[in-house]
């Protein structure tokens, strides 16, 4: 026994380590797409800007409408068949996914490539579940923290090195994601262990509690998981308001380049990888989990609000440390669900939460992108182009009050999770 709890600790590292590479990639792949896939888009559109906008609502609708159907099954199938079949398959459907973008001769090729993501795309709830497998339950918080700060790192060079390589070819972002995330898969193929034994794995696949509306009894049958999950929601709705408006805002505020716009993107990712990897540890340590997730509700809709006021780019950049701290909401907040649910409910539990996700991505784009649209159109009188974002800030206070009346740490006699 002795020697196997010895051999423990170096296997999860190394296990951790590829969750962590897929985080990293996952998140450079999708940043390497941030500034070329709406030129390409537009591109299709002969140039038009309006028609360009358009199609990226459709894309994002069709995402989103996608993850909501599917995450919770393969949520659950990694539960009942294991974390490794189904990572690998979601790695493999993210690479066919950028090669199809790649090669896409009109936009409906495009969208298609959008559909295959959004059928597998199960890679980071999955790793989620991986972690939870792996991690002691006082140790999650951290861990996930790590994880976020990947993922934060990836978005910090993804942008800006899609934008030097669609200098070369719009195509060649897609190239060299597609050829990442195949790296990542044969790696996990050849390398990656499982990390859901038999024994503690789901009997049977049920296909009324995969289902979008059925995963959402796991989210009720726990105590106070379903409150959990609303501040899951809240989070991530908010969080919509950055890609629904950030690059209009900031360039009809500010007059912002795209120059400009890539250098302020760097900074938010630079210290979001700060705080997730520096002071999600001593933050859950000095104050719990449910310490870190109000303290990044509340910097979240201070940092927001600010945003939202400010008048002048030194106001904008004063926010960001603010904002930044909001990244201690995911760590505190799936610390404190995962230790709600079985071994063998883990998989269910991260399907569950990016069904919200996908919900999250259908009304986000269309609250914000249309709140701004009508700010703009009555900015003469109502002199609040931040009306969006003020939005995203009331979302986080809320989200900061139920965590006050229901987000505490379940006592350890009731935690359904084993501690090693």
């Amino acid at each position: 026994m002795a020697e196997q709890t010895a051999a423990a600790p170096p296997a999860r590292r190394a296990a951790f380590g590829f969750i962590f590479a897929v985080a990293l990639i996952n998140s450079i792949s999708f940043g390497l797409m941030i500034p070329i896939l709406p030129n390409l888009i537009k591109m299709f559109t002969g140039g038009d800007t309006a028609a360009a906008s358009e199609w990226n609502v459709v894309f994002a609708v069709t995402w989103g409408a996608l993850q909501f159907v599917f995450a919770p099954i393969l949520g659950m199938l990694s539960d009942r068949v294991g974390r490794r079949p189904v990572l690998l398959v979601s790695l493999f459907g993210l690479a066919i996914d950028f090669l199809v973008m790649a090669l896409a001769p009109n936009l409906m090729w495009l969208w298609i490539g959008r559909v295959i993501n959004g059928l597998t795309a199960a890679s980071m709830p999955t790793a989620n579940a991986y972690v939870a497998d792996v991690t002691p339950p006082h140790e999650r918080a951290r861990a996930f923290g790590w994880i976020g700060s990947a993922m934060s790192f990836g978005f910090v060079g993804g942008p800006a090195l899609g934008g030097w390589l669609g200098d070369i070819d719009l195509r060649l972002p897609f190239y060299v994601a597609a050829a990442l995330t195949a790296m990542n898969w044969l790696y996990g193929l050849l390398i990656l262990p499982e990390s859901h034994p038999p024994e503690k794995r789901l009997k049977k696949f049920d296909w009324r509690r995969a289902n979008p509306v059925g995963s959402l009894m796991l989210l009720r049958s726990h105590g106070e998981l379903l409150a959990l999950a609303a501040i899951w929601f809240l989070y991530q709705l908010a969080h919509m308001v950055y890609p629904a408006i950030f690059v209009l805002y900031t360039g009809h505020r500010y007059g912002w380049s795209p120059a400009i716009i890539g250098l302020s993107m760097m900074v938010s990712g630079v210290l979001g990888v700060l705080v997730q990897s520096l002071l999600v540890g001593p933050v859950v340590q000095r104050i719990g989990e449910r310490g870190a997730l109000l303290m990044g509700a509340v910097c979240g809709a201070t940092g927001m609000a600010i945003y939202g006021w400010a008048p002048a780019p030194w106001a904008y950049f004063s926010a960001m440390p603010f904002a930044a701290l909001m990244a201690l909401v995911i760590p505190g907040l799936q610390g404190l669900m995962t230790r709600r649910v079985a071994a063998h409910e883990q998989g269910q539990l991260q399907g569950a939460n990016q069904g919200l996700t996908g919900i999250a991505a259908l009304i986000g784009p269309i609250l914000f992108g249309l709140t701004f649209a009508w700010s703009l159109r009555h900015e003469a009188s109502l002199q609040a182009p931040g009306l969006a974002i003020y939005i995203a800030a009331s979302l986080m206070v809320l989200a900061f009050v139920i965590g006050l009346r229901t987000a505490k740490a379940p006592h350890p006699e009731l935690s359904r999770e084993p501690a090693g």
